[in-house]
C-alpha cells in the first residue's frame, strides 16, 4: 500500500516514521517540492520517496499534516479525491496567536470531508505529541492507543489495521461527528492523553 503525506511538518515526519518502520510505502510532499525534503527523508528509514504534492495525493491512502489556516486552499487545489483514503490529523487551531476556527459546530473532520469530496475521512492521530507519536507505540508491555472515527466502515478498516501494523492499539470511536468531537482539540476529552492498551 501506498501513504501519500501531504505536508512535512513534526506531525507528517512522525507519522511518516511509523509508516515507513511499518514497511509501507511511504510519498512524501510539502508546498516547497520534493528538493526541499532531502534532508528529511534520508533521515527516515525504509521506502520514502519525495514527490509532489499531486503525486502524493494520488496514493491509496493519503495523511493531511497540514495546518489548518491552510488546509481548505490546500484540499481545493487537489483535482479529484474520489476513491481515496483520508486520514485527517488535524486540529482546528489557527497560528499564530493559537486561536481556534470557526466551524458552525461541526467537527473539524466534517469540515475537511467538505473540501475532499469524494474521498472517505477518517479522523486519527491528532491526539498525541508529534514527539509521542514519533515514539516507540510499544509501551509498558502494552500497545499506545490511536482513536480513530469516520462515516465509513471499510475505510475505517484500513485505516485501523495501518494503527495496527504501526505497532498501536485503535480504538473506534464512531462517526466523525460523535467520535472526532471526542478526539477533536480543543474541546474533546482524548488529546493529550497517553494511553496504554493491554
Amino acid at each position: 500500500m501506498k501513504i501519500g503525506i501531504i505536508g512535512s511538518g513534526n506531525i507528517g515526519l512522525a507519522f511518516a516514521g511509523q509508516a515507513a518502520k511499518a514497511g509501507y510505502e511511504v510519498l512524501l510532499s510539502n508546498s516547497r517540492g520534493p528538493e526541499s525534503l532531502t534532508e528529511a527523508v534520508s533521515s527516515l528509514k525504509g521506502n520514502v520517496k519525495a514527490v509532489t504534492v499531486n503525486e502524493a495525493a494520488l496514493a491509496d491512502v493519503v495523511f493531511l499534516s497540514v495546518p489548518w489556516k491552510y488546509m481548505e486552499s490546500v484540499t481545493t487545489a487537489i483535482t479529484t479525491w474520489e476513491g481515496r483514503i483520508v486520514i485527517d490529523p488535524s486540529n482546528p487551531i489557527i497560528m499564530p496567536g493559537f486561536t481556534t476556527a470557526e466551524l458552525g459546530g461541526k467537527p473539524s473532520s466534517e469540515v475537511v470531508s467538505g473540501w475532499v469530496k469524494g474521498a472517505k475521512v477518517v479522523k486519527a492521530f491528532n491526539t498525541y505529541t508529534p514527539q509521542l507519536l514519533a515514539a516507540d507505540p510499544n509501551e509498558g508491555g502494552g500497545h499506545r492507543v490511536i482513536f480513530y472515527s469516520g462515516n465509513d466502515a471499510a475505510a475505517k478498516e484500513t485505516v485501523a489495521e495501518i494503527i495496527k501494523t504501526m505497532g498501536f492499539a485503535g480504538i473506534d470511536l464512531g462517526t466523525l461527528q460523535g467520535g472526532g468531537m471526542l478526539q477533536q482539540f480543543p474541546g474533546g476529552p482524548l488529546p493529550g492523553q497517553n494511553l496504554v492498551k493491554y
